[in-house]
């Protein structure tokens, strides 16, 4: 576990999403961080598919680069 550096203002804005989603700021970050994450690494995926794919992952164990994103990428129905 490390510090991550953010604005002022990034962690103001995390403080009012997480407010509003009853998450802690911490929590609102990692979620923020998985969807952009995944954003990057699936292009083609809308926000609806890649919230399917992190609930999907989070049941087959939890989400990891080593490939846990691949085979999810079937249950999504997203073809490469």
């Amino acid at each position: 576990m490390g510090i991550v550096k953010i604005s002022e203002q990034m962690h103001e804005n995390l403080r009012i999403a997480g407010n509003a989603l009853s998450r802690s700021i911490n929590a609102q970050a990692e979620h923020w961080m998985r969807i952009g994450m995944l954003a990057e690494l699936h292009p083609e995926l809308n926000h609806r598919e890649l919230s399917r794919l992190l609930i999907q992952a989070e049941l087959a164990g939890g989400l990891t680069l080593g490939g846990a994103c691949e085979p999810l990428r079937a249950v999504v129905g997203v073809a490469r």
